[in-house]
C-alpha cells in the first residue's frame, strides 16, 4: 500500500480553528469542557496566551513546536481546569455514566475509540473517525445526548452543560500519539478513583507515517 495519498483538509473556525481530513484515516486529539469550567478572566488569559504564541511561532510548525503549543496552551488550560473551577458534576458517577454511554455508543461504527479520560469538569479523547463521519456532527451528538440525560437526571432541563466549542487537533506523528496517550494516563493521577473515568485500548489498526505531509495514517488490518 502506498504511503502517499491524495486527501483534502478542511478548516472551519469560530473562536477556535477546527481541521478535518476528508478520508477515514486521521486520528484526533479532542478536548471539551463543562460550561462553567473556566471563569471569564481565565478565558481572557487564554486568548492572550494563544495570540502571543501564534505571533511568535508562525505556521507551518514542526513536531517540537506543536508539542510546545500543547504544553503552552492546552496544558495551561488543563491546569486551570484541574484546579476544580465550576460545578465539577462529572466527579459524580451518574453524570459521568451518561457521557461514557454517549461516547461509546457508536464506537466501531462511526469512530474508533483509542483512549479517553473524563475528569470532573472536562474530557480528553483520542479517536479515529470512520468514513462518512463528520467530526463536528459526532461531537455535537456526544455532547447533546449526554447533556439531555445529565439535565434530566439532575432536574436541570434547559441548562447549558458543555462549552459550545471543543478543541480538536489532527495527530500527525507517532510521537504526538504517544504524547497524548501518556497525557491521558497522567491527567487524573491526583484524583480519587471514584471521581474520574479512564480507558485506553490496544490499537485495532496499523499506523503508517507519511513524513512528507507529517500525517499519521491509521490503516485497517
Amino acid at each position: 500500500m502506498s504511503m502517499h495519498r491524495n486527501f483534502h483538509v478542511r478548516k472551519t473556525c469560530r473562536n477556535l480553528p477546527h481541521w478535518q481530513r476528508d478520508d477515514a484515516s486521521a486520528i484526533y486529539w479532542i478536548t471539551f469542557r463543562l460550561a462553567d469550567s473556566l471563569p471569564q478572566e481565565e478565558l481572557e488569559k487564554l486568548n492572550r496566551i494563544r495570540d502571543q504564541f501564534l505571533a511568535e511561532h508562525p505556521k507551518p510548525w514542526d513536531h517540537p513546536t506543536r508539542i510546545l503549543y500543547h504544553q503552552t496552551f492546552s496544558e495551561r488550560i488543563d491546569g486551570w481546569l484541574d484546579a476544580g473551577h465550576g460545578s465539577c458534576i462529572l466527579a459524580d458517577a451518574e453524570p459521568r455514566r451518561h457521557v461514557i454511554e454517549a461516547l461509546l455508543r457508536f464506537d466501531g461504527e462511526r469512530h474508533d475509540f483509542i483512549a479517553g479520560v473524563i475528569m470532573p469538569n472536562h474530557v480528553h479523547l483520542l479517536l479515529r473517525l470512520r468514513m462518512g463521519t463528520e467530526l463536528n456532527a459526532l461531537l455535537k451528538g456526544i455532547k447533546g445526548t449526554s447533556a439531555r440525560y445529565i439535565n434530566r437526571s439532575r432536574g436541570t432541563t434547559g441548562e447549558a452543560v458543555w462549552m459550545e466549542e471543543s478543541y480538536d487537533h489532527i495527530v500527525r506523528s507517532r510521537e504526538e500519539l504517544d504524547h497524548f496517550r501518556h497525557y491521558i494516563r497522567e491527567n487524573p493521577a491526583k484524583l480519587r478513583p471514584e471521581t474520574f473515568w479512564l480507558e485506553e485500548r490496544e490499537m485495532r489498526f496499523k499506523l503508517v507515517s507519511d513524513p512528507l505531509r507529517e500525517v499519521l495514517y491509521a490503516v485497517d488490518e
